[in-house]
């Protein structure tokens, strides 16, 4: 045994007699994780944090969190003597003056951005396959929470540099809460350590940016891990997959070895692009000055979608009463309606549940068409944030499309009340036409192509039957129908308790599952599978037939 080896063997039994790792080791080794592309966007999520923590280490090194004024004096020429904030002027020396500073600042902002993109759609494949059911609520909750503060973790991150557009973000933070009634000016004394833009606030929020915020990522990312750990992984549909076991690798050695991989390419993706694309280039907006109105100000794409809705808010919503200014045109599209989509985000899973009264568990994942109405909505729910993203950039189309700019605004006034209930629509008459597709497909076959002619004239095309693993995908699903309830009165016409909210949950039922296609049942593929059977018999007389006709020598006179 080689002295490696024995080193290795004498710290793993120094570790297991004192801790017994080795029960966790075993178990942990030969966790099976079921192999799908779809998985990777959890990851991608994990590597980019990974980096992101590393290269914000990096960043620390060299910041200055203070907004006390000082004289720039690094080698950018075009702000050279100029007096700046000593956050802007570090963000400055490390941009030009420290080897590989810019690169390092550029990979930490684009790992932000993949970051909160990776978990935005990581969650968005939870949805549409519904693996927030039973027992995975606790992992929803968990990913929206950290879907949250990625959001408030970057909009800190990039305001940290104090330049002019930074500071025009923390402005419009400062008026969103100036607004709220009553409490929105001590509150924002509180923030800002005063009238805005203070000199308290750039070092508070730079403690929570590197210090609060990521110890709160780090123990909500252990907690996901353990919890996806100990429970099963979920899994799709498929031969030989059920509620009860999970099919794929283990984790070492194959799991690890392609997670390992695939940090680095992650990793290698994140680093080209900040080296290969400029991004966040604070040396051309200068340091924040809070007199000028600068306009083209758009913030990162995952708050572009709050500025387009308090863009589309009309300001006659702001009115004057009892000597008091109501600024309803902040207060809504930047706190009402923010609140009511997280409200939504977070309870979901337990509006489901509570609609189809199912409280198993569920590791078989759903497949997108056969829950139609859960798809509609996140097809709206896209489409909704996509609308309000674009009208965060209506003066930018405007101004580079030459349009005017209010009859942009008006149009997306119109299109975010139109086209969200729209897209529901659409998207869950899709899912209910693919499921008929699927159900033709397992009656009938799939298409061949081949067009087959009768001896009456008659034409049919060839379908070949699917084999039993391809069917087995297209039948197994459970489609839940509208929740049956017992009547409201009983047979002494004495009104049964909770009768009325009883009333709602079969509506919404209703609403959901009303509109729902069967799968195939046995005795339907046993009947299709005979009226095939006939019709190739058939056809294979004909073939006989006109074989023996081809055959046939004619007798001359």
């Amino acid at each position: 045994m080689s002295t490696t080896a024995r080193t290795a063997s004498s710290v793993g039994n120094f570790l297991d007699e004192r801790l017994e790792a080795s029960k966790g080791v075993k178990f942990l080794a030969r966790k099976i994780f079921p192999d799908h592309w779809s998985f990777m966007l959890g990851e991608v999520a994990l590597w980019s944090f990974v980096v992101l923590l590393l290269t914000g280490v990096f960043l620390t090194f060299f910041y200055v969190p203070s907004v006390g004024r000082t004289t720039y004096d690094g080698v950018y020429t075009p702000l050279a003597n100029q007096t700046v904030s000593e956050a802007y002027a570090s963000t400055l020396r490390l941009s030009f003056d420290v080897r590989g500073g810019l690169l390092m600042r550029q990979i930490h902002h684009w790992a932000a951005l993949v970051f909160v993109a990776a978990t935005v759609v990581h969650m968005f494949r939870v949805f549409f396959t519904g693996a927030f059911r039973k027992p995975r609520e606790i992992n929803w909750l968990i990913g929206a929470t950290l879907a949250l503060l990625a959001i408030v973790e970057g909009f800190a991150g990039y305001s940290l540099p104090d330049d002019l557009l930074s500071g025009t973000g923390l402005r419009i933070a400062s008026s969103i809460i100036l607004a709220i009634p009553v409490l929105g000016s001590y509150l924002s004394f509180f923030v800002f350590g005063g009238q805005f833009p203070g000199e308290a606030f750039i070092p508070r929020l730079y403690t929570i940016h590197v210090l609060l915020l990521p110890g709160i990522f780090l123990a909500l990312i252990t907690a996901h891990l353990i919890i996806l750990i100990v429970q099963k992984h979920s899994q799709y549909p498929g031969p030989g997959r059920t509620n009860q076991n999970v099919t794929g690798y283990p984790f070492y050695p194959i799991y690890l070895a392609k997670s390992t991989g695939f940090f680095f390419l992650v990793f290698g993706v994140v680093a080209l692009m900040g080296g290969l694309f400029t991004i966040n280039p604070v040396w051309m907006y200068g340091s924040y000055d809070p007199s000028p109105v600068t306009a083209g100000s758009q913030p990162d794409w995952y708050m572009g979608w709050l500025d387009g809705a308090v863009r589309l808010t009309p300001g006659f919503f702001e009115f004057t009463a009892l000597g008091f200014t109501f600024s309803f045109n902040i207060i809504i599209p930047a706190l009402i309606i923010p609140g009511l989509v997280t409200a939504a985000l977070f309870l979901y899973p337990f509006i489901e549940q509570w609609v189809t009264g199912d409280r198993r568990e569920h590791h078989l994942l759903d497949r997108p068409r056969n829950a139609p109405t859960r798809t509609g909505f996140g097809a709206m729910a896209i489409t909704f944030y996509l609308l309000l993203l674009v009208s965060g950039g209506n003066d930018i189309i405007a101004s580079q499309l030459h349009l005017s700019i209010n009859d942009i605004t008006n149009t997306l006034r119109v299109l975010v009340f139109v086209l969200p209930p729209l897209a529901f629509v659409v998207a869950k008459r899709i899912c209910l036409g693919l499921q008929r597709k699927d159900r033709e497909k397992v009656l009938h076959g799939r298409e061949t192509g081949t067009i087959y002619r009768t001896e009456t004239g008659e034409y049919f095309e060839v379908h070949a039957p699917l084999d039993e693993y391809r069917r087995w995908t297209l039948v197994q699903q459970e489609i839940p129908g509208p929740i049956e309830l017992p009547p409201p009165y009983d047979e002494n016409g004495v009104r049964r308790p909770g009768a009325y909210f009883d009333r709602i949950r079969q509506r919404v039922s209703r609403f959901f599952f009303e509109d729902r296609i069967e799968p195939v049942t046995p005795a339907e593929l046993a009947e299709s599978h005979e009226e095939h059977e006939a019709i190739a018999a058939h056809a294979e007389e004909d073939e006989e037939q006109r074989a023996i006709s081809s055959s046939s020598v004619p007798v001359g006179d």
